[in-house]
């Protein structure tokens, strides 16, 4: 393996890595929050974009820093969400399965397995 440039690149990949770790609770809390606003206000278009913008944010970058299944899952519902807003799928179970997302997050986020889905 070559050896990079930065004498540093490890040590930084390393800080950005717990950067990361340590921002997966406040994303989870917009995913949270967004799935709050879809419940009490009704999942418009509106509050669904906001919902698959906050799960966008988590898609594009867990599986960049070591938290791949979370990415992967967060993408998965991301795309559901993107089913809702042009009419097809089912929002109950989105919901639902936004919340199975939150509450395995909440407890191993950079696991590398995920609960089976019912």
């Amino acid at each position: 393996m070559a050896t990079p440039v930065d004498p540093a690149y490890h040590a930084r990949l390393a800080a950005l890595n717990e950067k990361f770790a340590a921002s997966v609770p406040q994303r989870m809390a917009a995913i949270a929050q967004a799935l709050a606003q879809c419940r009490e206000r009704g999942a418009t278009p509106e509050h669904l974009r906001q919902l698959h913008e906050s799960l966008h944010a988590v898609a594009g970058s867990a599986g960049s820093f070591g938290f791949k299944v979370l990415g992967e899952q967060a993408r998965r519902l991301e795309q559901q969400l993107r089913g809702l807003l042009a009419g097809e799928g089912d929002w109950p179970l989105t919901a639902a399965e936004i919340d199975t997302l939150l509450t395995w997050a909440a407890q191993e986020p950079s696991a590398q397995h995920y609960p089976p889905q019912a």
